[in-house]
């Protein structure tokens, strides 16, 4: 399945993190951040010249937040969403870091602004 195409291109995250990067940002171990991906409670692409996994810094929230540090909250029930509608992590990844007509942002953006509602009506939309 292909995402849907993307009214601009897609934004690139500010910064990536490696899986030891995150697990030190968390306090936890690499293997826990490596089952956080395959829980869905995280997303990460393979980039760069050593393909590493690399995981956007904004799904991470800092010490600083009131939540934090802990990988943002409403990822993973979007993710199961687009999973649901068949997406791979590249295509979820995609779509999450596109601008959508619908919310008016990049539905990341939605997210961090605490419309985790509106997302995922739109995601919905994907399985149909």
């Amino acid at each position: 399945m292909t995402a849907e195409p993307p009214v601009e291109s897609t934004i690139e995250p500010e910064r990536w993190y490696s899986v030891p990067e995150v697990a030190e940002v968390l306090g936890v171990r690499d293997r826990d951040v490596r089952t956080m991906l395959r829980e869905g409670k995280l997303l990460a692409l393979r980039r760069g010249t050593n393909d590493a996994v690399s995981i956007p810094a904004e799904l991470i929230l800092e010490a600083d937040h009131p939540d934090g540090p802990a990988p943002l909250p409403s990822l993973r029930g979007t993710l199961t969403v687009l999973k649901d509608a068949r997406y791979t992590d590249r295509e979820a990844f995609e779509w999450l870091y596109s601008h959508h007509e619908e919310l008016g942002q990049a539905p990341i953006a939605a997210l961090l602004d605490h419309r985790v509602h509106a997302v995922r009506r739109v995601a919905q939309t994907l399985a149909f």
